[in-house]
C-alpha cells in the first residue's frame, strides 16, 4: 500500500515531463469593438470594450468565451466570435523606431509612439526582431523588446 502513491506519484511526474509545453495563443479582436466581461457570460459584468484590433493573450476557453490577458496584464472574458487570429502588437517603448531592417544600423522608415497598434506581418521573430506594417502601409522591423502581442 504504501508503494501506490510512490508509483502514482512517479507516472504523474512522467506524464508531465512528456507533455509539450503550451505556446502563448495570441489573436486580436475583429473587426468591431468588443465588450469585456468579469465572467464566460452576457450575465457577467462589463468591465470595458476593448477597441477593434486589440492584442491579447488567450489564456482558456470555455465553451463560447475566451479568457484573455491585455498589454497591461488584466484578465478578462470576451466572447470568442468577437477574436480573430490575425495578430497585432502595441509598442510599449516610449518612441520605438522602425526600420527597413533587422538591425540596429538598418534605415529608420518611421517612428511610433508608446500604444500605437501595428500589424503583425511575420510572427517569426528575426533575431529579436519582428516584421510590422502600420496602418498606413509603411513597414519595417521593430525590435521585439518595444512591443507587447508577439
Amino acid at each position: 500500500m504504501k508503494f501506490v502513491p510512490l508509483m502514482f506519484s512517479a507516472l504523474l511526474l512522467s506524464t508531465a515531463m512528456t507533455t509539450p509545453a503550451h505556446a502563448i495563443d495570441f489573436q486580436s479582436v475583429g473587426a468591431e469593438p468588443a465588450i469585456l466581461y468579469d465572467a464566460p457570460s452576457e450575465k457577467g459584468r462589463r468591465t470595458h470594450i476593448a477597441p477593434r484590433g486589440m492584442p491579447v493573450e488567450v489564456v482558456t476557453t470555455y465553451g463560447d468565451w475566451s479568457k484573455i490577458r491585455d498589454a497591461e496584464g488584466k484578465l478578462t472574458w470576451i466572447m470568442t466570435k468577437m477574436l480573430t487570429p490575425k495578430r497585432n502588437v502595441i509598442i510599449t517603448a516610449a518612441n520605438a523606431k522602425i526600420r527597413a531592417s533587422a538591425d540596429d544600423n538598418g534605415a529608420i522608415v518611421f517612428t511610433a509612439d508608446k500604444n500605437v497598434l501595428l500589424e503583425l506581418t511575420d510572427p517569426v521573430s528575426t533575431a529579436g526582431w519582428l516584421k510590422v506594417k502600420h496602418r498606413d502601409g509603411q513597414s519595417g522591423y521593430v525590435k521585439a523588446t518595444d512591443v507587447w502581442g508577439n
